[in-house]
């Protein structure tokens, strides 16, 4: 007998909600049945993404590092003006309305990815308005803003995993280096924060927008932080929407989402099915894992005490 050929089998919100239902043993009547599934759906997506690393929502990301400059939201946040021509990086832009500041990154170039007449900058003091006119405080160029910056992919990073610091990038005299993760208790005790060089060490502010705090200062506009990061799993938003989530962890989403409406909707059953979904969840989540070799180095200084 002929099999399928096909591998393609995929739920979308509405058809998860209606297998969770199920297993409570009730059926979807009325659109408040779907309005409290569907927000069941995203309270469970921000609990997987307590309880560990999901890799699936791993992304690699740069940064372009300036003189001089410290902190960096975890994420890109782009101020588009009329014309970027003239200002320069490392200066801080006002807005001559809000008042609003921020340091500028990273500019367009011929090699980059950003839209045309972009300013890549820090996390802004204040709040830019649209069609406001910014000045540059070393440049004293001038410029009227065109789309303010949105904060949604820096929002949406929940840590960094790890970062090298990149110097000549794409080039044969390419360099990574690793920098080390220290503690924010680590961070506040550096004696010296302003002293410039190569960044050997970072700490994440996990505020609701991250930041990540470089040190030592970097001293040069060649430097490019290179990192992998945790982002937020996708919101449900429409019922005809698919999830961002890879297929083993389908029997989990459907039994995770059972037991969520159980709480509300049939609590005799709650014990039972949270047992079955903290199942489901242990063998998902351990299937996701990383799969290198582990080498084991046995250590000298053993052998050099004999």
């Amino acid at each position: 007998m002929a099999t399928s050929g096909s591998n393609d089998f995929e739920l979308d919100v509405a058809e998860y909600i209606e297998e969770a239902y199920e297993r409570c043993g009730l059926m979807v009547r009325t659109g408040n049945d779907l309005k409290t599934a569907k927000r069941s759906l995203n309270l469970m997506f921000a609990d997987w993404a307590n309880r560990g690393l999901n890799r699936w929502t791993m992304t690699q990301e740069t940064l372009s590092l300036a003189t001089g400059v410290a902190e960096y939201p975890l994420g890109t946040l782009s101020l588009i003006v009329s014309s970027s021509s003239g200002f320069t990086i490392g200066e801080t832009v006002t807005g001559g309305t809000s008042e609003a500041t921020a340091i500028v990154t990273a500019l367009p170039a011929a090699s980059s990815d950003f839209e045309a007449n972009t300013l890549v900058i820090t996390v802004p003091v204040g709040t830019f308005v649209v069609s406001e006119t910014v000045t540059g405080g070393t440049s004293t160029t001038s410029s009227s803003v065109s789309v303010v910056p949105s904060f949604e992919d820096t929002q949406s990073s929940i840590d960094i995993l790890s970062a090298v610091v990149r110097k000549n990038a794409g080039t044969t005299t390419q360099n990574d280096v690793s920098i080390s993760r220290i503690s924010r208790d680590e961070f506040l005790s550096i004696p010296s924060k302003k002293s410039s060089s190569r960044p050997t060490q970072f700490y994440i502010d996990r505020s609701i927008t991250p930041v990540i705090k470089l040190w030592p200062t970097p001293d040069s506009n060649d430097y490019v932080l290179v990192y992998d990061k945790m982002r937020r799993i996708y919101d449900a938003d429409t019922f005809t929407n698919t999830l961002d989530v890879p297929f083993r962890f389908y029997p989990c989403l459907a039994a995770g989402l059972a037991y969520y409406l159980s709480l509300k909707m049939a609590p005799q059953l709650t014990p039972l099915l949270k047992q079955v979904y903290e199942e489901e969840f242990k063998r998902a989540a351990e299937e996701d894992r990383d799969r290198a070799s582990l080498t084991l180095t046995p250590s000298s200084s053993y052998y050099s005490s004999i």
